[in-house]
């Protein structure tokens, strides 16, 4: 297949090492573009909506990068943008699995629970961090208008099922923007199925003019292969 014409195209981006994005891990994050919401704090919001302005990291980039560094690392994080909106997923995800040998966790915001469930089911992933980005209600406002309060809630209801389900392979996370009370923290905390506990992240502050604040609180965007 064609690399422009796959998912691959949408790897944007290597940070070669870190030590808080996979919790009790060392891992390389791989960024992938683009993005199913727009919330208006996203803090990588060039990797969610603006993916041709960054360079494309190759296939063959990859793989030459996890030859050389796998037997430093103990896992893989997966991040965006949002990797669930990225065609042929799967593929990059045990192309992965198949050169590095090692686990994978994957970021995502709980919308298309469906290829949650896929990725699960086919064993490409151990571990997904979701973002609950606050009371269902809220949705709207903080995604931009692009999930309905209804839609939210039915999509992380899915989420939860499959949670309670394969409780050692989900946990959840809110990033404290400033349009959150302390009781709509509360409300989101009380979705969570029993014995899950919703881990608070705090707001960044976006380093661009035109993005309002940090939901995702990510880092820079852009290929960090070194």
């Amino acid at each position: 297949m064609n690399e422009n014409t796959s998912g691959w195209n949408h790897l944007r981006g290597i940070e070669p090492l870190s030590l808080c994005d996979w919790p009790g891990r060392t891992s390389c994050v791989f960024f992938l573009g683009g993005c199913n919401l727009n919330c208006p704090t996203c803090h990588n919001f060039d990797m969610a909506w603006n993916m041709e302005k960054l360079p494309i990291l190759s296939r063959d980039d990859m793989k030459s990068f996890l030859r050389n560094r796998a037997q430093w690392l103990d896992g893989v994080t997966i991040t965006g943008g949002e990797p669930t909106t990225v065609p042929g997923l799967g593929e990059i995800l045990y192309e992965i699995r198949r050169i590095s040998d090692l686990p994978i966790k994957m970021d995502s915001n709980g919308m298309l629970p469906e290829i949650l469930e896929d990725i699960l089911r086919q064993g490409l992933a151990e571990k997904f961090a979701v973002d609950v980005k606050g009371p269902y209600d809220k949705y709207p406002a903080l995604t931009g208008r692009a999930v309905t309060a209804d839609a939210a809630r039915k999509n992380m209801e899915k989420v939860f099922v499959l949670a309670e389900a394969n409780p050692q392979a989900f946990y959840f996370r809110l990033t404290a923007v400033p349009t959150l009370t302390d009781e709509d923290i509360e409300t989101a905390k009380g979705y969570l199925p029993d014995g899950f506990e919703l881990t608070i992240q705090n707001y960044i502050p976006p380093r661009r003019e035109h993005a309002h604040a940090d939901n995702e609180a990510r880092r820079p965007v852009g290929n960090m292969v070194d």
